[in-house]
């Protein structure tokens, strides 16, 4: 299965202004520079859907992607399947006021606490850094608010910057986690074989 097509849908500021909920979503959250809008952009062979921006925490809204799959129809299969991802903000870095920052915070929480839709939480986290407190307290929120129709894949960004035996250390630690370089799209495929697996069973 593979994407052949990705669109932007709109941007939300809670989920009061989101789209319908009527299709799978998978959301994307990490700090700020982990790479976020890098990874959508390589996953989904679409050089600018996913606006990167050099100064870090300038995504301030919930950005919806359509996105359409082509699967190989056995089985039965409809030749096409969907889902839409969904670009959070980043956490960690933005300069902006505080008052703004709480009521982004809000609508960040709000999302992953009550979207139905929500199906799968990608977190993003830097390999060069990968016990950073900040990640940690993520990783234990998600957790105490996850379904039971929910998963949560770790996906370790700039392995490229990473020794070797740096990156062996890290897998041993994270046996389930997915490991990547948009530089040398290493691990893009195996993150979106994670995700469709578990969407569509294939």
């Amino acid at each position: 299965m593979r994407i052949v097509d990705a669109t932007f849908l709109q941007s939300a500021q809670s989920i009061a202004d989101s789209p319908s909920p009527d299709m799978a979503e998978i959301a994307f959250l990490g700090r700020s520079n982990v790479g976020k809008s890098s990874l959508l952009n390589t996953l989904t062979n679409r050089k600018g859907l996913a606006k990167s921006s050099s100064t870090p925490g300038k995504t301030q809204l919930i950005n919806y992607f359509n996105i359409k799959f082509k699967t190989n129809e056995e089985n039965g299969m409809p030749p096409y399947l969907f889902a839409r991802f969904v670009d959070l903000p980043g956490f960690g870095y933005a300069k902006v006021s505080k008052s703004l920052k709480k009521e982004w915070n809000r609508n960040l929480t709000d999302y992953l606490e009550q979207r139905p839709a929500l199906q799968i939480f990608v977190h993003l986290i830097d390999a060069r850094h990968p016990q950073l407190d900040i990640d940690k307290n993520v990783d234990d929120f998600l957790e105490t608010i996850k379904r039971g129709d929910q998963i949560i894949l770790h996906a370790f960004t700039k392995i490229d910057k990473l020794k070797q035996n740096d990156l062996q250390k890290l897998k041993r630690a994270y046996p389930d986690g997915v490991f990547i370089s948009n530089l040398k799209k290493r691990g893009v495929e195996q993150l979106q074989n994670r995700i469709t697996e578990y969407l569509f069973g294939h």
